[in-house]
């Protein structure tokens, strides 16, 4: 029987998603639920009850605020960690933006991922020492941003497998798909790169090559004046320029471009304003949370939409799951070490391309060697990442300045130093050198 253990269950929106494809699998396990808050632990622990209840699952439930209570015996171990929460996450933007710099999402790179990483990285390595300790068979998949920095970090300080996991091709396929009036069912891609900027150098469409027709739509779109972000007008002028189309669109592929968007000016708009509004982003998911809470806590019943599969960073874990124990032969989007699947990208760093299974498995498939301009755009990127998980694990403050250098967002060495400082007491501020990350789940 499959014992699931979710670290960092307060993240109601993706317990739920993740109890939806359990209930609706109808798979006897067990899940256990951690967070530290206990406040946040309840509402996700009432919500799977709810849910398991209605829907009579075969689930058995456990709750803790210290996972290392429920990690022993552990067969799959999710992380969904936010070490700081939203609250946190605000800081990573809005201290940036005191210097002209502007992002709309703010945890991948960019200062906001800088910061974000000093924070994550000590919590995460904790928690995968205490997998390597207590159940070391376990699969162990990471959800949490940044996604290269941790997963490397994790495998430089710990030495176990761990496979991230993002929706992010996924979702691009199915845009491509809305866009192109094509089927989604019907669509392949070969892709490689970073987590939020992959390259998709193939797209078919029931085994055609639909690159023709995505290269004349990025030319008729050249004439249609720009109104909205969600027209993600910057991927589709990368993919005329290079050839491969960035996954996954403008909301985060443009944070990997600050000398294209300074003070956030992008097509008449603002970045994390107008255009993929960060407070937007923020007030959405609080509202979410307290949803989830009512939902929870109420007397009544769950409403039937709780219940229903959706999109979303949830939608392929259990498939995975499933698909490893029974061997089957799926293709997902996975972040690894670089073994040779991207022939160009440096060995060892975390790559996102596709894998099948094998031998019960993830096995990375070998991808065409990238555009030497592709390649050359990720290479500071995968620079930055070496250099910020360095000040993560040491906390070198000097590092994580040098990391802000590399990272091309700041405008001055002034501003470096002096944003920079602001962004260490902020994030540092949610780390405990006794628990390794307080709030860490």
């Amino acid at each position: 029987m499959e014992c699931y253990v979710l670290i960092g269950a307060g993240s109601a929106s993706f317990t739920r998603g993740l109890l939806a494809d359990l209930v609706s699998s109808r798979q006897v396990c067990e899940v256990r639920l951690v967070d530290p808050n206990p406040e946040a632990l309840r509402t996700a622990e009432r919500l799977a009850t709810k849910m398991i209840a209605q829907t009579n699952a075969p689930i058995t439930l456990r709750a803790s605020t210290q996972r290392r209570e429920v990690l022993v015996g552990a067969t799959v171990v999710i992380c969904t960690v936010g070490v700081g929460g939203r609250r946190a996450w605000e800081q990573d933007v809005f201290i940036p933006r005191q210097f002209g710099i502007y992002m709309p999402v703010g945890d991948t790179v960019g200062p906001g991922g800088s910061s974000r990483a000093i924070r994550m990285i000590p919590a995460m390595v904790a928690i995968a020492q205490d997998v390597a300790t207590l159940c070391p068979t376990a699969l162990f998949f990471n959800y949490s941003n940044p996604m290269a920095p941790i997963c490397q970090a994790i495998t430089q300080a710990v030495g176990i497998p761990v496979i991230g996991l993002c929706h992010g091709v996924l979702h691009v396929m199915h845009y491509l798909a809305d866009t192109l009036k094509l089927p989604s069912a019907t669509m392949t891609a070969q892709y490689a790169g970073y987590n939020h900027l992959t390259w998709m150098t193939a797209v078919e469409s029931a085994g055609v090559d639909i690159l023709p027709v995505m290269h004349a739509y990025a030319t008729a779109q050249r004439d249609i004046p720009v109104t909205s972000a969600h027209q993600n007008r910057f991927s589709w002028e990368l993919f005329a320029l290079t050839g491969a189309f960035p996954a996954v669109l403008d909301r985060h592929v443009t944070e990997f471009f600050p000398q294209f968007f300074r003070s956030g000016h992008y097509y008449g708009m603002r970045l994390g304003v107008d255009a993929f509004s960060f407070e937007g982003t923020i007030a959405g998911g609080d509202a979410e949370f307290a949803a989830m809470h009512t939902d929870a806590l109420a007397a009544a019943p769950l409403p039937d939409h709780l219940f229903a599969r959706e999109s979303g960073e949830h939608e392929q874990v259990v498939e995975i799951v499933r698909t490893i124990r029974t061997q089957s032969a799926e293709v997902y989007a996975v972040n690894l070490p670089n073994t040779g699947q991207v022939p160009n990208l440096p060995r060892g760093a975390i790559v996102e391309a596709p894998a099948q299974m094998q031998n019960g498995a993830l096995t990375p498939i070998v991808q065409a060697h990238l555009g030497m301009d592709v390649a050359g755009m990720l290479a500071s990127r995968y620079a930055w990442v070496n250099t910020i998980v360095e000040a993560a694990l040491t906390q070198n403050r000097d590092a994580f300045l040098h990391a802000l250098i590399i990272d091309g967002s700041v405008a001055s060495l002034a501003d470096v130093n002096t944003m920079g400082a602001a962004l260490w007491e902020h994030t540092t501020s949610y780390i405990d050198n006794t628990t390794n990350g307080r709030g860490s789940l």
